[in-house]
């Protein structure tokens, strides 16, 4: 099931999934069909696990930059290692995108200075959140893998389709 056709072409349900991958990475929750759950699931957890076996990989570099009066300082710059770089590239070629969305009532000044350093949100979040948290859930139980949690809610009343909550444990 976790390879099912979902009744669309090879391009549209690509798609489709690596959307719903990308927002349950974003949102930690979403509701669908139980089929596509079971898709996404499988591919969340290979991403997952990348970042995971790659997060901790950063190389030190220092650099010389020019300060405001122009004087040549060297600074200490911390750059993702060879591992994590690579893992990166993987999961930017998979995921969409997404953009950090504006608080209620958060000045447009405010969110510009809360934003302005991340360029990719949704991999700073599976790099900084998620890989910390689940590896450190796999060292204290000696257990890699089983990210998400699929609850079955019942059939949809329009199709009678089978439907599920997939969310992030």
């Amino acid at each position: 099931m976790a390879n099912a056709k979902l009744n669309r072409p090879s391009k549209e349900k690509n798609s489709l999934i690596r959307g719903q991958v990308s927002d349950l990475l974003w949102l930690g929750k979403i509701e669908t069909t139980l089929a596509k759950a079971k898709s996404v699931r499988s591919k969340a957890e290979k991403i997952l696990t990348l970042a995971i076996n790659s997060y901790e990989d950063i190389a030190k570099v220092e650099k010389q930059v020019k300060d405001e009066k122009g004087v040549k300082v060297t600074k200490v710059v911390s750059n993702d290692g060879p591992k994590k770089l690579h893992a990166r590239r993987q999961i930017m070629s998979y995921l969409f995108d997404r953009q950090e969305q504006r608080k209620p009532k958060e000045a447009i000044e405010a969110y510009k200075a809360r934003t302005k350093d991340i360029n990719h949100p949704l991999l700073e979040k599976i790099f900084n959140v998620y890989a910390p948290k689940y590896a450190a859930r796999a060292k204290e139980v000696g257990q890699g893998g089983g990210y998400t949690r699929i609850i079955k809610l019942g059939t949809r009343r329009g199709d009678c389709a089978e439907m599920a909550v997939i969310e992030l444990i």
